[in-house]
């Protein structure tokens, strides 16, 4: 597997992902519906992946697919056009993907499948895979969908899918706004305090295609500790006192649990906002 798609590549996980996968010896065929704001180190096909067509003809000629783009989040356009869209470039690029007879299929789902924000408190933490789904919003639900249409993509064609739920991807010029959280912790509770480096969500990306798995699996993908100061188990007890710790955690540790993405994927977080503060 040596030349691979990445789609959303002018995208902010985008961007990181064409550097990672090129900086490992990858050939990266990049693709996007709008031009880079920097030099990526290769050529951005424009392109269009709500249209099936354009989603085969990106495809054609690669060995594997980082598929990122879609709509990014919710309340950036109408709920129904955040669910139309994103269903349908997963769907063209799953369906593409068969078509073309693709070695693998990586593409970023996301943690809102598991119930953020989490206005009704989590029923557990660390909150893993099995905490889905829960969406709240058609974002989520467009992920929802978009995993269960890749676990048959995937038994039909025996392709391996691997669904990536990413945290909130961040980077070091965010990590300065960190410390004024901890003045109150009901801030940034919608995702358990989570997050992810951007550099860290491109190696997971990276991983996924090199991991030795089959069907159609999911990993969440967080930094190894929170945005916070105040301990993880003091966090939860305070803002979600309902909600049980399943096992002890140490004192920053991430209530998104990575542990599975440690165990399969081989994922472990190097960076931490910890180390820009």
């Amino acid at each position: 597997m040596t030349r691979v798609c990445v789609t959303g590549a002018s995208g902010k996980a985008g961007r990181v992902t064409v550097r990672e996968l090129l900086a490992h010896g990858y050939e990266v065929v990049a693709t996007d519906a709008v031009a880079p704001a920097d030099d990526l180190g290769v050529r951005v096909i424009r392109a269009d992946l709500t249209d099936f067509g354009e989603a085969v003809e990106v495809l054609h000629g690669t060995d594997a697919v980082v598929h990122l783009a879609n709509i990014p989040a919710p309340e950036i356009h109408t709920s129904a056009t955040t669910f139309n869209a994103n269903v349908t470039m997963n769907a063209n690029i799953f369906n593409a993907a068969t078509k073309v007879g693709l070695t693998k299929v990586v593409w970023a789902s996301s943690e809102t499948t598991l119930g953020l924000p989490f206005d009704t408190p989590p029923a557990y933490a660390p909150v893993d895979e099995a905490h889905y789904p829960h969406p709240t919003s058609t974002y989520a639900l467009s992920k929802v969908v978009s995993e269960t249409a890749a676990g048959h993509f995937a038994r039909w064609s025996g392709i391996p899918f691997v669904a990536l739920r990413f945290s909130n991807i961040l980077s070091p010029a965010n990590y300065p706004d960190f410390p004024a959280f901890s003045d109150d912790p009901a801030l940034r509770k919608w995702n358990l305090w989570g997050y992810v480096d951007e550099r860290d969500a491109a190696v997971s990306c990276r991983l996924a295609l090199e991991a030795d798995v089959s069907g159609s699996t999911s990993y969440i993908i967080a930094a190894a500790d929170t945005v916070m100061r105040q301990s993880s188990a003091q966090l939860l007890k305070e803002v979600y006192p309902q909600t049980p710790l399943t096992r002890e955690v140490d004192e920053h540790e991430t209530l998104l649990s990575i542990d599975l993405a440690r165990a399969v994927l081989g994922f472990e977080p190097r960076h931490s906002w910890r180390d820009h503060v």
